[in-house]
């Protein structure tokens, strides 16, 4: 299921999430200034993938389950797949001016491809497996994966 920014809003709204910014808990994420630009930036990556004129960049076909996703929840299969990603992060780039806020989640869901698949080739786990049957979950709900590049410093 393709969602749609207004979905992935309303998602929020009923997750019961704990946010504390400069040491305040934010009762009302959706409503909040600080985070309302990072949210509505997610919300366009769902948005855009629903226009016509957009559909080959912005979202796939999934090679598990044959189903059209968002390009987000995509592990590359194809040099095409890497090229239309780049179109894809550029457009939205474009949209948002600046950043997008999933575009190393995408990175990171395609490094774990490669590496669970490695780990179970040597050692015999079910890494891969278990991330395939994730990635299918991540897929059939749209989900938004993120994650952050930190300093350890």
């Amino acid at each position: 299921m393709l969602m749609t920014g207004k979905q992935y809003k309303e998602s929020l709204e009923k997750r019961n999430l704990k946010v504390h910014l400069f040491g305040e808990r934010v009762r009302n994420v959706v409503d909040h200034p600080l985070i309302r630009p990072s949210m509505n930036a997610v919300a366009l990556t769902y948005d855009l993938a629903h226009r016509p004129e957009h559909r080959e960049i912005m979202t796939a076909v999934s090679h598990l389950t044959g189903q059209r996703i968002n390009r987000f929840t995509h592990i590359h299969q194809s040099p095409e797949d890497l090229f239309n990603k780049q179109k894809m992060t550029r457009l939205y780039s474009q949209e948002v001016g600046g950043c997008i806020q999933r575009c190393m989640g995408i990175d990171s869901l395609n490094a774990l491809s490669v590496a669970t698949f490695d780990a179970d080739q040597k050692y015999g786990t079910k890494y891969n497996e278990a991330f395939i049957n994730f990635m299918k979950r991540v897929q059939a709900e749209d989900l938004a994966l993120v994650c952050a590049q930190t300093d350890v410093k």
